[in-house]
């Protein structure tokens, strides 16, 4: 969910970064905001998890080009987008207590700070918990007992929620794709990332399959959730 789209192994320096290349779709806009690490509205752009995934190097995720298309749907209005990922965590990393979660919820409810409305939880997650036979067979009650967590704590009980069933792992990964695919909670909805083109590493999204992720995801949020153009506010 971070992106690693672009992302790049330098052949001279033997580190990684990002190539920069942002694809039309994914291009900022004045009416697209995002919170930034110290809790501050700022234009968005990528990579949008820069200051909140600090552990590696980001590049493009779905995070742009799902907000583009959502803001073409509106047509007008502000979007705000709460970066939370990091990459290569377990979904146990996530439970309530723990500093990512407690850092995802304190993060959502200063958005709420400026009048604004949470509409939709975006969750792709999952290649960490496919190495083992046992957290693939927690996953799926992990993952529902992280739903209701992030529903009570936030005290909104029907919150949209758009999974992504992951595309790569390891040993186990059709069985936390199983888990993930088979959540049958009232407003959780599940699109699927397998056959997306993957990077060399056969692990991560190519920056197009980024950009195509991020679409798919707002299909899924004006579709199944029923957003009106009407529902969008000013920034």
């Amino acid at each position: 969910m971070a992106g690693r789209g672009g992302k790049f192994k330098h052949p001279h320096l033997n580190d990684s970064q990002w190539d920069g290349v942002v694809p039309p779709e994914c291009q900022p806009h004045p009416s697209i905001l995002r919170l930034s690490a110290t809790l501050n509205w700022e234009p968005a752009r990528e990579p949008l998890h820069h200051d909140i995934d600090t552990r590696k190097v980001c590049g493009v995720g779905p995070g742009m080009s799902f907000a583009n298309a959502v803001r073409d749907h509106l047509g007008g209005g502000c979007l705000g987008l709460v970066p939370c990922a990091v990459g290569g965590t377990a979904i146990k990393e996530w439970d309530r207590g723990q500093q990512l979660y407690e850092n995802m919820l304190e993060r959502s409810k200063e958005s709420l700070k400026t009048k604004g409305e949470i509409k939709a939880l975006l969750w792709y997650q999952g290649e960490s918990d496919t190495s083992s036979h046992h957290d693939a067979e927690a996953y799926k009650g992990n993952m529902e007992r992280l739903i209701h967590n992030v529903r009570e704590d936030l005290g909104l009980p029907s919150l949209p929620i758009i999974q992504v069933a992951i595309a790569s792992g390891g040993e186990y990964m059709e069985k936390v794709r199983e888990a993930q695919l088979g959540i049958d909670l009232p407003n959780v909805t599940c699109v699927d990332a397998k056959g997306l083109p993957l990077k060399e590493d056969n692990l991560h999204l190519t920056t197009e399959a980024e950009v195509s992720l991020g679409r798919i995801l707002a299909d899924a949020f004006l579709t199944k959730f029923n957003v009106a153009p009407s529902q969008s506010s000013p920034c």
